[in-house]
């Protein structure tokens, strides 16, 4: 597969969150992600967005909700999908993508409803919308200010912010409490981060990814988030602890934010814990384990895609089957968290691949338990350490079935060499 929106490895781009999936598009249409209901029951978040529409009361009660938009959104369709995106938009976000901060039990997730298939008829005309508020420019980030509030505890645990009793002056502040000894996060690079927040102007607390005890996970310098997340950790190093003070035009802008009582004059604080910053061309290592007997062998080839090749006369398995190639030393993904990945996918029957994205030099990222990727993948990254390294062989049943697929004929058994990178609570691609 060929997704020519996809930056090189070294270009600092930001792949395309409509790029399409390992092995083509999912049968059926379009490119939403289905969030499970149970994990958004409770809800509050990040943007004035409306709730997605539901054709009855006990639908909506199931029905995921967005509730954060730094945009102003219209309405979706009956199927989910965004309407047609335009140019990029206010705070330089991309019209047809929903950046959404959902306080989900007792944390805080992102999330993003997709853009639409070009083929899905229109749903009936959405009312209209007053114009949003105009939005002033980002100010430049400064590294520091007369008045700043006072930062205590320790690093990778939720911060104690204290005010100060004079007024913030306005500025866009970006300084450096503790500073990190891995790497430097890159434009497009795939970042764990934790926060805690606070409304300066009132004095609330405000979100705070500890409460959930997840990290956020997000592409930096991609645009899909509020600048006083998505600018102040481009080019600090991993285990750094960052000071952000964001006035309304580097936050949530003239419209402020009413579900998390944020004003539109509000200037806020942020302290974020950066824990990981993954470049898009990057693999995991570590002690190399052979496949399963009877699995397809797997040649390492760096960052260059595995050679895949099947044992011969082992007939295709008819039930799902992996086999851990490397054991990461992470903590296991749970369902419902976005992952970022490399893959490597092969044909079983004669070992030809048919995609990957080293080639592309882009990791994958995609919501586990979300419908977003074929059920092998859901069942065989669920569960995994992050870190880890496996080897799945999924059967048509779990695949595209009797669908063909760009490359891949219908009623194939595949074969995936997947590199779990990271994972965490974040936007939906």
């Amino acid at each position: 597969m060929t997704d020519k929106s996809a930056g090189g490895a070294n270009d600092g781009a930001v792949a395309d969150p409509a790029a399409a999936r390992p092995g083509g598009p999912l049968p059926g249409d379009g490119e939403s992600i289905v969030v499970p209901p149970a994990i958004l029951k409770q809800s509050a978040g990040w943007g004035q967005a409306e709730a997605l529409r539901a054709e009855s009361t006990a639908a909506k009660d199931e029905a995921p909700q967005v509730f954060a938009s730094n945009v102003r959104k219209k309405d979706l369709s009956e199927a989910g999908y965004d309407e047609n995106p335009g140019s990029v938009g206010r705070l330089g976000v991309i019209l047809g993508t929903v950046l959404a901060v959902l306080l989900v039990g007792s944390g805080v997730t992102l999330y993003v409803v997709n853009k639409p298939d070009s083929k899905k008829p229109a749903a009936d005309a959405a009312p209209t919308t007053p114009a949003a508020p105009t939005q002033d420019p980002v100010p430049p980030i400064k590294t520091d200010a007369k008045v700043l509030p006072t930062v205590t505890g320790e690093l990778g645990k939720k911060a104690v912010i204290e005010l100060p009793k004079e007024a913030a002056d306005g500025n866009f502040v970006v300084k450096t409490l503790i500073e990190g000894t891995g790497p430097k996060v890159g434009k497009g690079n795939w970042v764990t981060a934790d926060f805690t927040s606070k409304d300066w102007t009132t004095g609330k607390d405000l979100a705070s990814s500890f409460d959930q005890n997840k990290p956020q996970l997000f592409q930096a310098g991609g645009g899909k988030l509020i600048p006083a997340l998505d600018d102040a950790v481009t080019g600090h190093a991993a285990g750094s602890r960052v000071l952000v003070v964001a006035p309304p035009a580097a936050a949530f802008g003239p419209q402020g934010n009413t579900q998390m009582g944020v004003g539109p004059k509000d200037n806020l604080v942020f302290v974020i814990d950066i824990k990981q910053a993954t470049a898009p061309d990057a693999t995991v290592s570590g002690d190399v384990t052979e496949p399963a007997e009877g699995m397809p062998k797997v040649k390492d080839n760096g960052k260059k895609p595995a050679t895949i090749t099947p044992v011969p006369g082992v007939a295709a398995p008819t039930e799902l089957k992996t086999s851990v190639l490397i054991a990461g030393k992470g903590r296991k993904i749970e369902s419902g968290e976005k992952v970022v990945v490399q893959y490597t996918g092969a044909l079983y029957a004669d070992g030809k691949q048919f995609d990957s994205s080293l080639e592309r030099g882009q990791a994958f990222s995609f919501a586990t338990g979300g419908g977003g990727v074929i059920e092998g993948w859901d069942k065989a990254v669920t569960g995994q350490t992050i870190g880890s390294r496996i080897e799945v062989v999924i059967p048509p049943a779990l695949g595209y079935g009797d669908k063909a697929s760009e490359k891949i004929p219908a009623n194939s058994t595949l074969v995936f060499v997947i590199d779990i990178l990271d994972a965490g609570v974040g936007a939906a691609d």
